[in-house]
């Protein structure tokens, strides 16, 4: 169990950090208020105060301060998480790392990159674009790429080029007892030692602070081709999801919208698209290649009852469909004012996606919820947004026994409790039901390389 830390080790911690980072140590209650809380219903907490860091040594000077006086640490970059990971339930330090946005290598010949843990992913690509590169993981937000190791994050092309687990090379982190470590080579494979890159990438912050990180690129591809279809049903859209994959076509992007979602792009983003659940897809390739995977789609789609199909080569027109997909929380949510969201998902084999996907909206209908749906749907992934109105008792016990049996069912089908958003705070009390006897060991690892529990404590599997 978590222990809130005295709060006169706390003030000793501020007075110490005061004395040398001056105006970049925050006390504001806005600024503290604004590093406590996501943009979910998850209640958040504020830190005691705010540390504006600009390199690795200030990070390690500061977590050596907070070691000393057991002052919890808590990491963050753009605060765009969605699970409260960044909120300091017992109070702390808030290391914001925004200002340490240096990119500082970028390796053509070896198709990768070192940049420091407060660039964006947006800010990366519009940097590698002139050289003909690009970093593939997209969560939606304009993400730090230091938090989006931190927390495994994924998106819409993750079904071709991967995850972050699979793009990040390898990190630097300062450790809880302030020693800065680096857990890795550029070399795309090794067989030295424990993976300590795969043990930070979503972490959450529980382990150490990643304050650099090393990542896989790609080129550009010659052609880009993104596509609509709309479908008679959800089901129809995961079916056409599941052939397509089983059958090898190399899709890049592949992201259910159901027709809650396509009502509220057309309000927001003025899309202009038919009210029914549709896939939004992408192909990458030479300009024939590009082509004959996307008429592939259209011959399976067309036996699924789904059509007909447009397809987008100009860039303005696949960079406004897909800023219409990244904006879908706001999307909805500007159609349910004075509503709280509550985001979260789940992931699951692709084989039981439809099952699990209908089964979620039939749960949804029956309870007189608004819950619209969308997800990566090529890797088993999608998302709920539930909206409640927290001042209504029997619609808040609704909304929360609906997500208890979504996350219950995908993990019965074999899958996860989150496959991007990650644990933080909100879906702690569902690791034993997906782990089992594996959380004791995770514990002993936190407790290993953490044991006063200043690394964001109450957070993922920390005690």
């Amino acid at each position: 169990m978590d222990n809130p830390t005295p709060k006169n080790s706390t003030t000793e911690t501020i007075a110490e950090l005061r004395g040398w980072l001056g105006d970049r140590l925050s006390t504001a209650p806005a600024v503290r208020e604004q590093h406590g809380k996501d943009q979910t219903w998850n209640p958040g907490a504020p830190p005691d105060a705010v540390a504006f860091a600009q390199s690795t040594a200030e990070v390690q000077r500061i977590v050596a301060v907070c070691a000393r006086n057991g002052t919890p640490v808590i990491p963050y970059g753009t605060g765009t998480s969605l699970e409260g990971h960044f909120s300091a339930p017992f109070g702390g330090i808030s290391i914001d790392l925004s200002g340490m946005n240096r990119i500082l290598a970028v390796n053509a010949a070896d198709l990768d990159c070192r940049v420091e843990a407060g660039v964006t992913r947006k800010q990366l690509n519009a940097h590698l674009r002139d050289q003909g590169l690009f970093f593939p993981v997209d969560p939606g937000a304009d993400a730090s790429l230091g938090g989006m190791t931190a927390t495994r994050a994924s998106g819409t092309n993750a079904v071709r080029y991967g995850t972050m687990r699979e793009n990040v090379l390898n990190v630097t982190a300062v450790m809880a007892n302030g020693q800065v470590i680096n857990t890795g080579s550029r070399a795309r494979k090794s067989s030295a030692g424990y993976d300590l890159t795969r043990l930070m990438v979503g972490s959450e912050g529980t382990l150490g602070v990643i304050t650099e990180v090393a990542l896989k690129l790609y080129g550009i591809p010659e052609s880009i081709v993104s596509a609509v279809c709309p479908f008679p049903s959800v089901e129809a859209c995961c079916n056409a999801t599941i052939t397509a994959i089983q059958m090898g076509l190399p899709v890049a992007r592949i992201e259910l919208v159901d027709a809650e979602h396509v009502k509220a792009f057309n309000a927001y983003s003025k899309l202009g698209l038919k009210v029914t659940p549709t896939l939004f897809l992408e192909f990458h390739g030479t300009e024939a290649s590009a082509r004959e995977q996307a008429e592939t789609f259209m011959a399976i789609a067309g036996e699924l009852g789904g059509g007909p199909y447009s397809m987008a080569t100009r860039e303005e027109d696949r960079q406004k469909l897909w800023q219409a997909r990244h904006d879908a929380f706001w999307a909805t949510k500007a159609l349910m004012p004075g509503k709280d969201a509550f985001a979260t998902d789940v992931c699951v084999p692709i084989s039981r996606l439809a099952e699990c996907v209908t089964a979620t909206q039939a749960d949804l209908e029956a309870n007189h919820l608004y819950g619209p749906i969308v997800g990566h749907v090529g890797d088993g992934n999608f998302h709920v947004v539930l909206y409640c109105d927290r001042n209504d008792p029997d619609e808040y016990r609704r909304v929360k026994d609906v997500y208890r049996r979504m996350i219950e069912r995908a993990i019965a089908m074999g899958g996860t409790c989150t496959g991007e958003h990650g644990i933080g705070t909100g879906k702690r009390g569902y690791l034993e039901l997906e782990h089992g006897p594996a959380l004791a060991f995770m514990r002993e690892i936190k407790r290993a390389l953490d044991p006063a529990n200043i690394m964001n404590p109450g957070k993922n599997a920390a005690m």
